[in-house]
């Protein structure tokens, strides 16, 4: 048995055009159903549904064998026991520092000030700030991250960026890329040796359709 790890929302409804050009259909659709293991019509594959921050565990420690995760949330993870083969080019946006439309970001930064930044990408914001030579004081949130500088809680963010439109109503601007973000193809390293015969020829029909 083969089980891919996947996320409900923007990297399930991606990924599903290149799993179905390698020959994988779900035979439910996770948005109506509540099951959380999905068949598909290949008898030997089948699909975890899990919080996309979960999926890099799920395949590090063997539940899964292969997942679909943003190149974010692995960052976040580390990458610990995971082979990443293959970016497949969806879901793809950019994580930003982003402040309020009056703040002068550039000018806080040269004048040495220490700023107060809302994320839930702790180590992706910890190493581009000090790389930069900046003082922070990182703050993690969950929810809403553009609630913070609008209520004083941080002087910016660092959150994914798609269409920006989202900042805008809330009167943000992005001022800094910190990374382009994608998702990656992920593969228990166990799993690889031991399910080679299997989970290769998946590998390259995804690596196939991605290109």
């Amino acid at each position: 048995m083969i089980t891919i790890a996947l996320s409900k929302g923007r990297i399930y409804d991606e990924a599903l055009p290149l799993l179905k050009a390698a020959g994988i259909i779900a035979t439910e659709d996770p948005e109506l159903s509540r099951k959380l293991i999905l068949a598909t019509n290949r008898r030997n594959v089948r699909i975890l549904i899990v919080r996309s921050a979960d999926v890099p565990t799920y395949v590090q420690y063997g539940a899964a064998d292969l997942g679909i995760a943003g190149k974010d949330v692995l960052n976040e993870h580390g990458g610990r026991g995971l082979y990443q083969p293959l970016d497949l080019n969806i879901a793809c946006c950019r994580m930003m520092v982003a402040v309020p439309a009056g703040f002068d970001y550039q000018q806080a930064v040269r004048q040495g000030a220490r700023l107060r930044v809302a994320t839930k990408y702790v180590q992706a914001a910890r190493e581009h700030f000090a790389a930069k030579g900046v003082h922070v004081d990182l703050i993690k949130l969950y929810g809403s991250m553009e609630l913070a500088p609008l209520t004083g809680l941080a002087d910016a963010i660092v959150d994914l960026v798609a269409t920006g439109n989202t900042l805008r109503a809330n009167n943000l601007k992005a001022v800094e890329e910190i990374a382009p973000i994608s998702a990656r193809l992920i593969v228990n390293q166990a799993a690889l040796k031991l399910k080679r015969d299997s989970i290769q020829p998946l590998l390259d029909a995804l690596a196939r359709a991605a290109a």
